[in-house]
């Protein structure tokens, strides 16, 4: 069954997403989704089994994409940052980015 976050964490990671990451979630939809290019991307939600994110391309037209973990199905909030930053490090390898240290 998949794990279900609390709401509050839920809140807390999409804001800080959407706030301070606005270029990794374009990042991540560019290498794991069917829209190119990429206009905007917002992430929109997660759970145990993977990320949400709407995804809009230059025309406005938008497309929601999921993207399961890379490291398989999570429950705990510490490995949501884990499973995000494998995301964008795999993004950046798909489309030949040189990744910023974290």
């Amino acid at each position: 069954m998949t794990y279900v976050f609390d709401p509050e964490i839920q809140r807390a990671v999409l804001a800080h997403m959407n706030d301070d990451h606005r270029d990794d979630n374009v990042l991540i939809a560019r290498a794991f989704g069917p829209v190119t290019p990429v206009g905007s991307a917002r992430m929109t939600g997660f759970d145990g089994d993977g990320g949400d994110w709407v995804v809009a391309d230059e025309g406005g037209a938008v497309t929601e994409v999921r993207v399961p973990w890379p490291g398989g199905s999570i429950a705990e909030r510490r490995e949501v940052r884990r499973e995000i930053v494998a995301l964008y490090d795999e993004a950046c390898r798909r489309l030949g980015v040189e990744p910023r240290p974290h």
